[in-house]
């Protein structure tokens, strides 16, 4: 798991390690001439290399298939990358829950937990929850702490580099919070905090409606909507992490806030009371007048600030997740209004991965980290010049 530097002497063979691990990453269980032919490298250096990565642990020899030792004779060796030489966390922080997914080093999700946390719970108390919650998930999974290699983290507000969270109005206690050091307290490995919003994004383009897109716009669609964008599929942080918060745009010569706007009563919402929204959607769905005023005041918003963003960055898609994304009449809205105020409209989707996109996302920043340690070959070369 060491990371390729430049200053090493034995830079090319790190290198031809590199290749070698991607390759059996991606193809199953290879035998020697497979991976000779994959990697365009000669036996002896594949041969070599195998042997080292046997010794680091990340390769094991793959059980032989049946039927070729029947067809063959002794089949050729096969190997594979042991996923299970490492451990990865994606963690989620909302105003409502706390939730964890667990992988090996291939990505693949082998645990997941979760628990309820109530909106008014204080910062210590908020963090005692996400430990349990990971104690948790790792006690039933079997899983040592100390296998752990990286840990991603989304969360609400703007964050900054170490992982502070310079803004977070969602969440009590949150502004000033330095999350990412209260964190790795806990753990012998990186932890790495992203925006919630900037992490969902990632998680579409890995798993969920933006595989095929680099050009997008995730929309964390609520009361106060936060957004995350790729372009050309490198997450766009901004320079203070601060890019894609079109929740603040109300303030922008607008001074109805979008909880004034949804409200039925004149009072405006709780930003966090996801059931009393829930409630105005629904009995805008039953005619009621006023909801289906309401509601129509929220989605011209709505509108109006994915517009904006979208009318900047040109994205070829859009995927509108949150809560929001559970209510009728949101898609086709945007859809439409879009179409009219921008000069190439974008497809609009909803996320195929509902609320687990932020921890699916902080558990692939978690291995983003990992990958750079074990294939950040073109990093090595650049260090040596």
């Amino acid at each position: 798991m060491s990371r390729l530097t430049g200053g090493d002497p034995s830079l090319l063979r790190r290198i031809n390690s590199a290749v070698v691990l991607h390759a059996l990453r991606g193809a199953g269980s290879p035998t020697l001439t497979d991976l000779t032919r994959i990697t365009g490298l000669s036996r002896p250096t594949v041969e070599g290399v195998v042997e080292g990565l046997f010794e680091a642990g990340l390769v094991v020899e793959a059980l032989p298939d049946e039927s070729e030792a029947r067809r063959q004779g002794r089949p050729a060796r096969r190997f594979r990358f042991r996923a299970e030489a490492g451990h990865l966390l994606g963690v989620e922080i909302g105003p409502h829950r706390v939730s964890a997914l667990l992988s090996g080093l291939d990505g693949r999700v082998t645990g997941a937990g979760s628990r309820t946390v109530s909106e008014t719970a204080d910062a210590d108390e908020r963090l005692d929850q996400v430990r349990a919650v990971i104690a948790d998930l790792l006690r039933r999974t079997g899983v040592a702490r100390s296998s752990l290699r990286a840990v991603g983290v989304g969360s609400p507000g703007i964050v900054e580099a170490d992982g502070t969270v310079r803004l977070g109005t969602a969440l009590p206690g949150w502004t000033g919070l330095a999350l990412g050091e209260r964190l790795r307290r806990s753990f012998r490995c990186p932890v790495l905090v992203e925006n919630d919003a900037n992490a969902a994004a990632v998680a579409e383009h890995w798993k969920g409606a933006a595989t095929e897109s680099d050009d997008i716009v995730f929309v964390l669609a609520g009361l106060s909507p936060g957004a995350g964008s790729l372009i050309g599929g490198r997450l766009h942080r901004g320079f203070g992490g601060a890019a894609g918060e079109i929740g603040a745009l109300h303030l922008l010569g607008r001074d109805v806030t979008p909880e004034h706007l949804l409200s039925t009563t004149g009072t405006p919402l709780e930003p966090l009371d996801e059931q009393a929204v829930a409630v105005v959607f629904a009995k805008a769905r039953q005619g009621d007048a006023e909801a289906q005023a309401a509601v129509e005041r929220f989605l011209q918003r709505l509108v109006h600030d994915v517009a904006a963003l979208a009318l900047a960055l040109d994205p070829e898609l859009v995927v509108v997740g949150g809560w929001a994304a559970g209510l009728d009449g949101v898609l086709e809205p945007l859809r439409e209004e879009l179409a009219r105020y921008c000069l190439r409209p974008p497809r609009v989707t909803l996320s195929l991965l509902g609320e687990a996109a932020v921890a699916t996302g902080a558990l692939r920043l978690a291995l983003d980290h990992v990958e750079e340690d074990l294939f950040a070959v073109e990093s090595a070369v650049t260090a040596r010049r």
